[in-house]
């Protein structure tokens, strides 16, 4: 994307009061940002969510300076802005239909964050809650998820704080723009997950906090994660609108129970009542998790086809590795590993009962779908 067409984007992005859904219906009717800015008030006016107010902050904005400002200041604090067409935009969050069109990011995103997991709860949370996530963080994160969540207080700096702990990866999803970081005793938190994962955000750089902007937050941790975890929600809990989103956008809900009459695990019940999966620990999430859309490499090369292999040992990776999405003969693989023959058939038993490979009738494996 040329520096024209990514002025444009962010002249659109600092215009206040344009929200993802507005934003996503103005880009499908007018192709583009630049389109969108030179479009007439009457043509503005007849989109859905354009108002005369807004139509008027569309127009204004098409002379504003400030985005060369913004643009300039990004360069200079390593702050970069991902378009969707950029190779190292989120594909999980690009899935979605209203993934945001340009995205601040500090640090580093790579390809193993396509396993990523979202925890996400109450600020006012129990010493139960802060230890069930830093806990469920840190295992996840030595299992090679990368766990994300929004760098608010009590579960969601847990769970970031679980993963740094593990030395795995996590990213934090602002509402605020990345040069006012809220809360701001968080601010040395948002600097230590930025060098050992991202720090990413929709907001202009110096967008403070304000009451519309979390919630449309939510919806880019559901959109970056696999499935999403809820810790201690109460039945206003904002973490909830987190569960909606996941469900809109196909991903996992899971919730972890608590006290039976705590009013600060209310919604979690609520959601396993309705149907969201009930873990006790990290290996309920990697079974629950179906496989991926494409395969995943992680940093040290292993390809992974589902979230269930990341928690298999060695001889049971070695072993799946070399069955196929063609069916092979169960004596062909024997002959293609240096393991004894029984220890092979035995890991063959635990691969199909942890359904990751299937076998056919004469005596033909296959990998799961």
């Amino acid at each position: 994307m040329s520096d024209d067409e990514l002025l444009d984007l962010l002249r659109l992005n600092m215009v206040s009061g344009l929200g993802p859904r507005t934003m996503s219906l103005l880009l499908g009717r007018f192709g583009s940002a630049s389109g969108i800015l030179h479009a007439s008030g009457e043509e503005l006016l007849a989109v859905s969510g354009v108002g005369p107010k807004l139509s008027a902050a569309i127009t204004k904005a098409r002379s504003d300076d400030s985005a060369q400002t913004e643009l300039a200041r990004c360069r200079e604090s390593g702050v970069r802005l991902l378009t969707r067409d950029a190779a190292d935009y989120p594909g999980l969050l690009a899935e979605i239909c209203d993934a945001p069109p340009l995205l601040y990011c500090r640090g580093t995103l790579t390809e193993a964050d396509g396993l990523a997991i979202g925890i996400v709860g109450s600020r006012q949370c129990t010493l139960y809650g802060r230890q069930q996530s830093e806990r469920l963080a840190s295992a996840l994160a030595r299992a090679g998820l990368t766990v994300v969540s929004g760098l608010a207080r009590g579960i969601d700096e847990a769970a970031h704080r679980g993963a740094l702990l593990a030395d795995g990866r996590t990213i934090a999803v602002s509402a605020t723009g990345l040069a006012n970081i809220y809360p701001p005793e968080h601010k040395t938190l948002a600097d230590e997950i930025a060098a050992q994962g991202a720090l990413v955000s929709e907001s202009p750089l110096d967008r403070g906090p304000s009451r519309g902007i979390f919630p449309q937050r939510n919806r880019i941790i559901s959109g970056l994660s696999l499935g999403v975890i809820i810790i201690e929600a109460n039945r206003k809990s904002g973490a909830l609108h987190t569960a909606r989103h996941a469900m809109e956008q196909g991903r996992e809900v899971f919730a972890l129970p608590g006290r039976i009459d705590s009013l600060a695990s209310q919604g979690c019940h609520d959601l396993i009542r309705d149907g969201a999966t009930l873990i006790r620990g990290p290996d309920d999430v990697l079974e629950a998790l179906g496989p991926l859309m494409q395969p995943v490499t992680t940093p040290d090369d292993q390809v992974i086809h589902t979230p269930r292999e990341l928690s298999l040992t060695d001889q049971e990776r070695s072993v799946l590795n070399l069955v196929t999405a063609d069916p092979q003969h169960v004596d062909q693989l024997l002959q293609a590993v240096e393991i004894e023959t029984s220890r092979v058939l035995a890991t063959l038993t635990m691969l199909e009962m942890k359904r990751l490979i299937r076998r056919l009738p004469g005596g033909f494996i296959v990998r799961a779908s």
